[in-house]
């Protein structure tokens, strides 16, 4: 009678820790930035990345001046390895819990800079009440935002974000409409603003924002060309600057009336009619049942639907 085959060796067979790992590696093109993902140290995952090289008889990733790149062979195992990797956590989400109380878990949420005055303080002192744990980063909206969803590097997109569609889920928080921002002793604005006083007056622009197509649109329906006499990259500052000043800033409704509680300005109909917009919380669809995640959207909601 033959013998029965013995079962692989524990070397031979891939760690689920590895494939995470290689996953990462491949999301981020960082050893450093997997490792940080992984709460793990970078001369560890480093170690682990030897393992998997040996094990899988190719480099897998080549350090070049952008990043660890993937070798052919790692571009060919990547699917493979992430449909391994989906079938684990679908096997294991039925057991996933996430206990806030208790939770020491990390959450990156992507939104515009505006939002770090108008929003956050709301959300951050909603977590610290149920989960005094946990810790909050907030990451800047930009075109690398759609890829930190995807691969888990970022959790949450808060704010308005219309080029993230296929793939992600969206829930609407508030309608967001458009404001001007004077000063409350302005020389010549007193109780209204019109669309002459618009294009008279003196401005102070801010260039950065996700929204800022929408106000330029505006502008060209109109015919309307802004005397600027200061363009800031983002709102610090701008209410200093408004509350000293004869200058105009035309900015979104939720943080001209977060500046005008801080300083002696006033907020006034925008004689534009720039188009309201809905800002919605955004994440992909690999953590739509991520027990961490559905928890944060919650806390979300509630801290900033109206």
């Amino acid at each position: 009678m033959k013998a029965a085959p013995h079962p692989e060796s524990d070397e031979e067979l891939l760690d689920v820790r590895l494939l995470r790992m290689f996953e990462l590696i491949y999301d981020t093109r960082s050893v450093t930035r997997a490792a940080e993902q992984m709460g793990q140290k970078q001369p560890t995952v480093s170690i682990w990345l030897s393992k998997l090289r040996c094990q899988l008889n190719d480099p897998l990733f080549v350090r070049t001046s952008t990043g660890m790149q993937p070798t052919p062979r790692a571009e060919a195992l990547i699917v493979t390895a992430r449909e391994v990797l989906l079938s684990l956590r679908e096997l294991s989400s039925a057991r996933m819990v996430f206990d806030p109380a208790t939770a020491t878990r990390q959450f990156r949420i992507c939104m515009a800079d505006s939002s770090h005055l108008c929003l956050l303080p709301q959300l951050l002192a909603q977590v610290r009440a149920v989960a005094p744990k946990v810790r909050l980063v907030a990451a800047r909206i930009d075109g690398q935002t759609a890829h930190a969803l995807e691969s888990g590097e970022a959790d949450l997109a808060v704010g308005y974000v219309p080029w993230l569609e296929s793939g992600f889920y969206q829930q609407r928080l508030f309608p967001q409409d458009w404001v001007c921002l004077v000063n409350a002793r302005h020389p010549r604005v007193h109780d209204t603003l019109t669309l002459d006083d618009y294009r008279q007056e003196n401005h102070v622009a801010v260039t950065g924002g996700t929204g800022a197509r929408l106000l330029d649109d505006a502008m060209a329906r109109h015919g309307v060309h802004r005397h600027v006499v200061l363009e800031l990259p983002g709102f610090l500052g701008l209410s200093g600057i408004v509350s000293a000043t004869d200058l105009i800033a035309t900015l979104p409704r939720q943080i001209g009336e977060t500046l005008a509680g801080l300083v002696d300005v006033k907020v006034m109909a925008c004689p534009l009619g720039v188009p309201a917009v809905d800002i919605k919380q955004h994440w992909h669809a690999r953590y739509h049942h991520d027990p961490g995640s559905q928890w944060l959207r919650g806390v979300v909601a509630k801290a900033l639907m109206r």
